[in-house]
């Protein structure tokens, strides 16, 4: 196999991130071979943090991509907004987040943010199969 994707578009709902969840994991079941757990449970979570980041800062929808390589999974989250992920100190007190964007770049071979012409942006994370 050399690669094989899949495109999944949703709106702003309460089960968004949760769906995304579990796109990714019926993108992952479909793969041969087969990727380890751990991994597929690190794909798992860098989609719901990219998810999740694209509903709060970016515009409230997103289109997520889905791409397995021969020894590597990509991660891409589109959405409205123009403004890349920032890197800033975590909020210990007031909720306000920080966590997830460092999250994702310790977790990720490489990450990306590429503007589209068209409006917004893309963050990708390659990450490990």
């Amino acid at each position: 196999m050399d690669t094989m994707s899949v495109n999944v578009a949703t709106l702003r709902s309460a089960t968004s991130v949760a769906g995304a969840r579990e796109s990714a994991r019926d993108f992952l079941d479909g793969l041969v071979p087969a990727i380890a757990a751990e991994a597929a449970d690190t794909v798992v979570l860098v989609v719901s943090e990219l998810v999740t980041n694209a509903l709060r800062h970016g515009g409230g929808t997103y289109t997520l991509s889905l791409t397995a390589h021969p020894d590597s999974i990509e991660a891409a989250v589109h959405d409205r907004s123009p403004q890349a992920p920032r890197m800033r100190i975590p909020d210990l007190n007031d909720g306000t987040g920080g966590f997830g964007w460092p999250m994702v770049n310790r977790l990720a071979r490489a990450t990306a943010v590429t503007r589209q012409a068209a409006g917004g942006k893309t963050v990708s994370a390659l990450l490990a199969r």
